[in-house]
């Protein structure tokens, strides 16, 4: 009975084994089937590189505002009237030209007065000198007592400490006699005078500004990140590898003005508040084109980064983890990989992960890619700009052709109302 029992779940056995391979070759049949069926995917043209690490120039703009480094305000420094004013506002003065007269007059006779008072200090240590030589000489011949003596050298120490005191009195007196006549300390553009002539000035009194327009100095503020990178290129390619541009726009239709110069201040270090680093450029303004208070933009060309992978940034698409781009398998299949992104370098977009040197990336158009999607690798010939102008012109176009498509069509369909209408008429 056992053996029977055996044999009977041998048989079972046997057949089941033999339905199961059955619908296994029903399967495989089908799936052949399908895959006859199915019309195969012709790879798409598209540019492809094998992404290797290089040197990105960089396109950084910040904004900033326009100062005059050397502006100065003018003040009084004496006490007087103001007398003359010898320039119009807003001409150009030139440094040590004589700009207004505080009372010369009074300050002259002053100086005069006191070059007198040191004459006769002078003439008074000439008499006290001779008779404390005097006294020395009769003292030996013991015809003077010591008293007297002590009391020539005590006149004599006098003499000399009035003539000290006439000579600083004098230049003092000079000194007021300079500020009488205030000169330009800098040469630039000279505002309007604060005070008329004819009213009483004194020490501390505004009297006007001069602004230089040559040179203009621009202050800006970095963000650290940026601050830190180019302190790090300045340091290893020195000054001479940035060179700065201001961008100042015109106003009331007037074209924007372009100047150059140089990056002459980097800080060291970073405002908590703000997590910025101050720096300043300076550029010539022969022409005095532009006028500090203005808001602009300085731009900083030379930047660079160094050693880094990047795609053209029409190769970033948006997936369902992030930013991504197509790379291709050894059977050239696009597939999806999701990646870090940097800074963007005009056309160029900067990869800080996801991404390693030598794979291949579909750096073309990726309008139409999908994963699996069969490739026809396309050199790429390294300039990212001209292959953004192409395909926003394929784009412009092709949106073109559509708003003319629907014209076309709204025409067509407008056509059929209007000759229902003529029909309408004539039949009445």
């Amino acid at each position: 009975m056992k053996r029977i029992s055996r044999l009977g779940r041998a048989a079972l056995m046997g057949l089941a084994a033999g339905l199961l391979l059955a619908a296994c070759g029903q399967e495989e049949n089908a799936q052949a089937q399908q895959q006859q069926a199915a019309p195969q995917r012709q790879p798409q043209p598209v540019e492809v590189v094998a992404i290797q690490r290089q040197d990105i120039a960089l396109e950084k703009s910040y904004p900033s505002l326009l100062r005059s480094d050397d502006e100065v305000t003018l003040v009084a420094r004496i006490t007087g009237t103001l007398e003359e004013r010898h320039f119009e506002p807003g001409e150009q003065v030139e440094r040590g030209q004589r700009l207004f007269s505080i009372e010369p007059d009074v300050y002259q006779a002053a100086v005069n007065q006191h070059e007198a008072n040191l004459q006769s200090a002078q003439a008074e240590l000439s008499r006290a000198q001779r008779d404390a030589e005097r006294f020395e000489r009769l003292l030996s011949q013991n015809s003077v007592s010591q008293q007297q003596v002590d009391q020539a050298r005590a006149e004599l120490g006098v003499a000399r400490a009035a003539v000290a005191q006439a000579e600083a009195a004098l230049a003092s007196s000079r000194i007021d006699l300079e500020y009488a006549e205030v000169t330009a300390p800098v040469s630039g553009v000279i505002g309007l005078a604060q005070i008329n002539v004819g009213n009483l000035v004194s020490p501390g009194t505004v009297l006007a500004t001069i602004t230089p327009l040559d040179p203009l100095e621009v202050r800006f503020q970095l963000p650290q990140r940026d601050a830190l990178e180019l302190r790090q290129q300045l340091s290893e390619q020195g000054d001479e590898s940035i060179r700065a541009i201001l961008n100042v726009p015109g106003g009331s239709g007037a074209a924007a003005r372009t100047l150059e110069g140089r990056l002459d201040f980097l800080g060291s270090r970073v405002d908590e508040r703000t997590s910025t680093v101050q720096a300043s450029a300076t550029f010539a303004n022969p022409d005095a084109q532009v006028l500090p208070g203005q808001f602009a933009r300085v731009s900083l060309d030379g930047l660079k980064r160094f050693d880094v992978l990047a795609v053209p940034e029409i190769a970033i698409t948006q997936g369902l983890m992030g930013p991504q781009v197509f790379v291709l398998d050894e059977e050239n299949v696009a597939r999806a990989r999701t990646v870090e992104l940097g800074e963007v370098a005009g056309p160029w977009q900067i990869i800080r992960g996801g991404l390693e040197p030598g794979e291949q990336v579909i750096v073309g158009d990726p309008a139409g890619i999908e994963p699996g999607t069969p490739i026809d690798p396309q050199p790429f010939d390294g300039d990212a700009e001209e292959l953004v102008e192409a395909v926003e012109q394929a784009e412009a176009e092709a949106e073109q052709e559509a708003a003319e498509a629907m014209q076309e069509q709204q025409a067509a369909e407008a056509v059929p109302g209007e000759e229902a209408a003529e029909g309408g008429e004539d039949d009445a």
